[in-house]
């Protein structure tokens, strides 16, 4: 049989899974925390504008958040919300 006749196999390793937006949250949440900021007042500076320097580098809190979009972290916080108040 012909190299070419055979089908291969492409085995990737597996990445981390993705934090979920409410992983990210939390970590973002503890990071403003230990670095004295008002958490509540970050977030929502970070959700409305877009701006990355609401969010400390402490922990690494800036790049976890960058990797979800504003409007996954935003129905997140609204599913929570939702779940718990109804």
């Amino acid at each position: 049989m012909n190299s070419m006749d055979k089908t291969m196999k492409f085995n990737v390793k597996p990445e981390e899974q993705e934090a979920s937006s409410q992983e990210i949250l939390l970590s973002v949440y503890d990071a403003l925390v230990e670095k004295e900021y008002n958490p509540i007042n970050q977030i929502v500076g970070y959700l409305l504008s877009g701006d990355p320097a609401y969010i400390p580098r402490h922990n690494n809190a800036r790049s976890m958040v960058g990797k979800k979009e504003r409007d996954e972290l935003i129905e997140e916080l609204v599913r929570f919300y939702l779940k718990h108040h109804r």
